[in-house]
């Protein structure tokens, strides 16, 4: 598992899930639209700080960030 690309493809799934831009979710969790971008594309590990910040944001408990789905 590499959890980084888990935890970026989860963010864009929940993001997109609840109809927001990388820019709008970035104000709403006080981060930069280029920071959650990075995230998103595999090119930045993430800070536990902002992992609830990202959480609190998307309205989902911490933990769902980080479940790795089935192949199908």
């Amino acid at each position: 598992m590499d959890i980084i690309k888990v935890f970026g493809n989860n963010l864009r799934k929940y993001r997109t899930a609840i109809g927001l831009s990388q820019e709008a979710f970035a104000e709403k969790c006080g981060l930069h639209r280029t920071y959650i971008s990075a995230v998103e594309c595999y090119r930045r590990s993430i800070a536990l700080e902002n992992v609830q910040r990202i959480a609190d944001a998307l309205g989902i408990d911490t933990y769902k960030l980080f479940i790795e789905e089935e192949s199908r």
